[in-house]
């Protein structure tokens, strides 16, 4: 079945080709009904012919469907990069101008690369009746994150005041992701909640006998300063430090499309909180929405971290706004240490989750202990 949807999604290749060479399809309302219609279209395409053996999974839909869109994100980049032609030109001029910058291009590099791929990896998966919970919910958190900074930057940037009827279709994207995260931390966990022996000995150690751990503390506090730090330049906070970062190390932030600012933002209103969770989370044992928050977070920050840091180099932004020479590679040193921590910290939950379990009561016991009288008891014996 992948292998299916792999093939069909380049059908959008002839979509995007027959209304670039007919005039009366590059209209801006008619651009929106054809979007309207090519999905609908696609959806009952894998409808039709997944009846005699439909998926037990809804989601399978909405990656098959998303893959063909994937493809179109893809074309779309390489054409504003002047790698293909012939394709995408009308969507320039009368659809959405602001594909065209250098946050939607990295963005859309994204999406046709990583998303295209996990939307296989995943179908894959349902096809099989495999798992692919932790999978998903690291596709979900960088949709979401990509989506919401994408659609809030083209409103509060500087294309606010010259959107076009295809700009709702973006909406489709980020509403379905939502549902689609809603509905896989519903489900039952690949793995089990509740931990033995092994679990007990593991969380009953300080966390200076944990190196691993104290590393990703000492790692997630540094990444909760740096998003304070450029939360606030977001903010145009008068500070100095906010000055002297903002002119000496990411003028980008300050680039007319929107996209950096908005993307800061969310690092510093949703982001943070959940950074400084994670630090509780290996502070405190027995946290199991650990190992899902862990790859949800990480599949957000990885994408906002690709889309700013390939934006902020991009030839399309202008030279004002570009990371300057001198401070390029602690710039580059810094962003990818930024976006590798919540990675680090979720290889980390699902690799040695005994700390992250519940306690199983050992025989005798009536109820789950607390630390202290886990600690009584087993020095008693």
């Amino acid at each position: 079945m992948e292998t299916l949807v792999f093939l069909f999604s380049f059908s959008a290749l002839g979509v995007l080709y027959a209304m670039n060479t007919v005039p009366e399809f590059q209209e801006p309302y008619v651009i929106l009904a054809i979007g309207v219609a090519v999905l609908v279209v696609v959806f009952l395409f894998y409808y039709v012919i997944t009846r005699g053996n439909p998926p037990k999974d809804l989601l399978f839909f909405v990656f098959a469907e998303f893959c063909f869109t994937c493809v179109i994100d893809l074309t779309s980049a390489l054409e504003h990069d002047g790698i293909v032609s012939g394709f995408m030109e009308f969507y320039q001029k009368t659809g959405e101008p602001y594909l065209g910058t250098a946050y939607a291009i990295m963005m859309c590099y994204w999406d046709g690369i990583v998303h295209f791929a996990l939307y296989l990896m995943m179908i894959s998966r349902i096809t099989d009746r495999k798992a692919y919970r932790t999978l998903g919910l690291f596709w979900a958190g960088s949709l979401c994150a990509n989506m919401s900074v994408f659609i809030a930057g083209i409103v509060a940037g500087k294309y606010g005041s010259d959107i076009r009827p295809a700009f709702w279709l973006n909406f489709v994207f980020l509403l379905v992701p939502i549902w689609g995260a809603v509905t896989l931390f519903r489900r039952a966990k690949d793995r089990p909640l509740i931990g033995g022996y092994n679990a007990f000995n593991v969380q009953t150690m300080k966390l200076i006998w944990r190196p691993v751990d104290l590393l990703l503390v000492l790692l997630l506090l540094a990444a909760m300063a740096f998003t304070v730090l450029r939360g606030l330049v977001a903010l145009d906070s008068p500070l100095e430090a906010c000055s002297v970062y903002l002119k000496h190390y990411e003028p980008y932030l300050q680039d007319p499309a929107g996209y950096p600012r908005v993307t800061m933002l969310n690092l510093f209103f949703y982001g943070l909180p959940l950074l400084g969770a994670f630090v509780y989370g290996l502070l405190q044992p027995g946290c199991t929405w650990m190992s899902d928050w862990t790859v949800f977070v990480a599949g957000a920050m990885i994408q906002c971290q690709w889309t700013h840091v390939g934006g902020s180099l991009h030839p399309r932004t202008a030279p004002p706004f570009r990371v300057p020479a001198e401070a390029l590679w602690p710039v580059l040193a810094a962003n990818l240490l930024y976006a590798a921590v919540p990675v680090m910290v979720a290889l980390r939950v699902h690799s040695n989750p005994y700390f992250f379990l519940k306690i199983a009561p050992f025989p005798g016991q009536t109820g789950l202990p607390n630390s202290e009288e886990k600690d009584t008891k087993y020095k008693d014996k």
